[in-house]
């Protein structure tokens, strides 16, 4: 019986569009639905009690934003659970991220949702004002239950975290001194802010191979080519991330007059970020083409087109005098430094006198090690690099932390610095303390660019002076979406930051 209430999504619709024929009313519940408590029955009984038949449909695994460890359970144990109510008479698995596409397609007489979506504007995504408009649309329309209220969230990270103790305990306290809402405040406070970037362009090329073994003549792999992706990275992928949180973005950068890749650029570049590329005769636009194991979505190898060499006087002229035209209408300027020859000396120093807030991240890759440490840099105000970018400059592989960070604080000039430590979380110094938030993430798509999701949130709120021991938390939940997001796909949106924070803090 539970088993023949599972269909299709495609089925459903049909089902239902027999039931409606005959007459009979059909309500739509709609969630994830992780930890089924007494608040979700109760909920679907008051659906039951409105409509003559009620549908349930479930959010996917991979669209479940609510934090470490989410789902709990997979998305088949959460629709066999749900089946096996009384209330429900049917279960479909949506498509979608959102309800909105299945409402069109299942045309439901009612779209139930639970008593926390009657204050709409609540609602962090902002979805429940285009589900009332698609339930409108197909002829139907809204209906809020206001059952007994129960939280999975809470539920699930009192009874279910995936965490050890240290981290359990961490946020225990961060909870104690504010709320989801208080961090999230900070999070709003940022769309007043107008940012300027400038560093290097990445074109990231993912080529994913089926590994077939060594060749039987030569000591090489054998492999045959899938499919490949392209993705904004390097300034590009700083820039749609802080995109999302600010008022205004402008990015300046170079691309390579041999092959643009403007066609790559434009479909990947948000359409909120302004533009302004200069472009060297004597390169392509930086591109790192990476071969992947379809299967294990591990990387094979990398092949990088580039000319690292600094940019030549002449344009590195033109950038300055564009600079000085536009530069006093931003507030920050986030200096992306990836060591392929467009922050050349003349236009680090320009930057460095110009009297503007400067957050900078000088990175070291396997294309520059050695050669573009952090340390070239003064009049930083915020500062943000891994362990490695530390420990490099000073020749120091083993030296106390602590003492480096202050190193490097006296050479930059910068009061304000992130150090992300990978798995062992990060640490923010401000002012002489010291600020620690543990790793977050539980799983690990692709590590590529994580850093530059936390150097852009982290950026701002360093600017704004975000409250000092909320930095590097709300930046290791920027990294934890981040390393989830395969070669920079999309930036980590501002919705799913905030859907990610309130969850977890429950």
């Amino acid at each position: 019986m539970t088993n023949s209430k599972i269909v299709r999504l495609e089925e459903l619709a049909t089902v239902v569009g027999k039931l409606k024929m005959e007459g009979k009313s059909v309500a739509q519940c709609h969630g994830c639905f992780d930890l089924l408590h007494l608040g979700h029955i109760k909920h679907f009984q008051a659906a039951k009690r409105a409509a003559d038949i009620v549908v349930v449909t479930i959010t996917p695994d991979r669209f479940v934003n609510k934090g470490p460890g989410r789902p709990v359970f997979n998305e088949n144990l959460r629709m066999e659970a749900i089946a096996a109510l009384q209330a429900v008479d049917y279960v479909a698995l949506n498509k979608w991220e959102t309800a909105i596409e299945t409402i069109k397609a299942l045309k439901p007489t009612f779209y139930v949702k639970g008593q926390d979506y009657i204050d709409r504007d609540k609602d962090i995504t902002k979805n429940i004002f285009l589900e009332e408009d698609a339930v409108k649309a197909v002829g139907g329309s809204i209906l809020f239950t206001e059952e007994i209220a129960f939280s999975s969230s809470t539920l699930v990270n009192a009874h279910f975290s995936p965490y050890d103790e240290k981290v359990q305990n961490y946020m225990h306290n961060l909870k104690g001194k504010f709320s989801s809402e208080e961090v999230i405040s900070y999070i709003n406070a940022l769309k007043d802010v107008n940012v300027l970037v400038i560093g290097d362009t990445i074109i990231d090329e993912y080529h994913y191979c089926l590994p077939l073994g060594k060749s039987s003549k030569s000591p090489t792999i054998s492999t045959v080519f899938i499919r490949s992706e392209e993705y904004a990275g390097g300034a590009l992928a700083i820039a749609n991330h802080v995109e999302q949180y600010c008022n205004r973005v402008e990015l300046v950068t170079v691309l390579g007059s041999q092959n643009k890749q403007e066609d790559v650029i434009d479909k990947n570049l948000s359409r909120g970020v302004e533009r302004k590329f200069f472009y060297r005769s004597d390169s392509p636009t930086n591109t790192k083409r990476r071969y992947l194991d379809k299967y294990l979505n591990t990387k094979l190898f990398e092949v990088t087109f580039m000319n690292d060499k600094f940019i030549d006087s002449e344009l590195e002229n033109e950038i300055i005098s564009y600079l000085k035209k536009n530069i006093d209408q931003y507030d920050l300027v986030l200096i992306c430094d990836f060591g392929h020859g467009f922050i050349s000396p003349g236009l680090q120093q320009y930057l460095q006198d110009s009297g503007k807030y400067l957050s900078i991240n000088a990175q070291t890759n396997s294309n520059n090690y050695g050669f573009n440490y952090i340390t070239k840099y003064r009049n930083a105000g915020y500062i943000s690099i891994d362990e490695k970018e530390l420990r490099l400059p000073f020749g120091d592989n083993y030296g106390k932390l602590e003492n480096l960070i202050e190193k490097l604080s006296l050479i930059t000039n910068c009061s304000e610095i992130t150090i992300t430590l990978g798995q062992s979380g990060s640490v923010f110094y401000s002012n002489g303390k010291y600020y620690s938030s543990p790793a977050f993430a539980d799983s690990v798509k692709d590590s590529v660019g994580a850093g530059d999701a936390v150097l852009s949130i982290t950026s701002l709120l360093a600017y704004s002076k975000a409250p000092a021991d909320l930095i590097p938390f709300i930046g290791n939940c920027m990294g934890t979406i981040a390393v989830n997001i395969i070669g920079n796909e999309h930036p980590v949106y501002k919705k799913d930051l905030t859907k990610f924070i309130n969850h977890f803090m429950k």
